[in-house]
């Protein structure tokens, strides 16, 4: 599915074009072709192999989703996967990729799986014509990756007010089922951060260091500053993992605490209750010969004598804070 398709020429001018025309505008190096895609089948993407000269493999790779992110060169093009994620208004968080075919004068992006359009990212960057003119699609790769890695400090942002909310739950004695199985789905969640917003740092530094023809010098400082806000949503995602663990071990000790305090009360009362059951079992033995039975004291004496012992332990697992 062709979500847009854009020639831009110097001096600012852009337009739509259709696909079959994009080989004509190719033909004029100072032309820039920009074309987005969303799970292209695989008789349009060997039509694309055609108009920009990609690689097979490249081409075959496209095709597939559940690829890992990376960045490979084909000849004069450039291939790159990058992991998106998606947010939706219930908070529920999808994970996507973007394939990028790279070249000098063109850039495609070819998305699979839950994301945002980039539509407003092609717009913002058409309202600076001077950049699209000079920096081609080495900006408008820049862009995009700036759009992406934003939509990962956004949703670091998100899951941080969300734990907030969540510690207040897990310190506490009480298990709450409903607490922990929200952190393991954060922890997870955070997980696929972090190693969605990893390679991105890699990803800059080849294409820095060893596509200068795509990318010059003057945009080398934005692409260092994806690399520092894919760093910052690298770090938000493990300083909120190790903190959801760390309030995870709390609520677990707190919980067994409790427990022991429980069992201790428990016992306690176990205690204080053997000498009665010590004590008038021995009255239900019938045994022929007893003679505090005849006595006429026995009954006062024994019931006196187990109330003081049990009041007297009772006083004493008090003082030790067992009950």
């Amino acid at each position: 599915m062709i979500v847009n398709s854009m020639v831009y020429r110097p001096g600012g001018e852009f337009e739509v074009i259709n696909v079959e025309d994009i080989s004509d505008a190719l033909k004029s190096p100072d032309n820039f072709v920009w074309l987005g895609l969303w799970q292209p089948d695989p008789p349009f993407m060997q039509n694309m192999q055609e108009e920009f000269g990609l690689h097979e493999l490249a081409i075959e790779d496209a095709l597939t989703a559940h690829q890992r992110p990376k960045i490979d060169q084909y000849g004069e093009s450039i291939f790159i996967v990058v992991k998106t994620a998606y947010m939706s208004d219930a908070g529920r968080i999808d994970f996507g990729e973007t394939h990028f075919f790279v070249g000098k004068n063109y850039l495609v992006s070819v998305r699979h799986g839950p994301s945002q359009s980039y539509a407003p990212v092609r717009m913002r960057a058409q309202e600076r014509p001077e950049m699209l003119t000079e920096g081609g699609p080495g900006y408008a790769l820049y862009c995009l990756l700036d759009f992406i890695v934003d939509h990962y400090l956004e949703i670091t942002a998100s899951l941080g007010e969300r734990i907030t909310k969540l510690e207040e739950k897990m310190f506490r004695s009480e298990f709450d089922k409903q607490a922990m199985q929200e952190v393991y789905t954060l922890r997870r969640q955070l997980l696929e951060i972090r190693n969605a917003a990893l390679p991105v740092n890699e990803i800059c530094n080849q294409l820095i260091r060893l596509h200068e023809d795509i990318f010059p010098k003057s945009l080398r400082p934005y692409l260092r500053d994806v690399q520092d806000h894919a760093h910052h949503a690298v770090m938000d995602a493990e300083n909120m993992h190790e903190m959801l663990t760390s309030a995870m071990h709390v609520n677990l000790a707190l919980v067994t605490v409790q427990q022991n305090e429980v069992t201790k009360r428990l016992a306690g009362w176990g205690a204080i209750l053997v000498i009665p059951t010590i004590v008038f079992s021995m009255y239900g033995m019938n045994f022929e010969h007893m003679p505090e039975i005849k006595s006429i004291y026995g009954y006062p004496v024994t019931i006196g004598g187990t109330f003081l012992a049990c009041y007297l332990l009772y006083r004493k697992l008090r003082k030790t804070g067992w009950l």
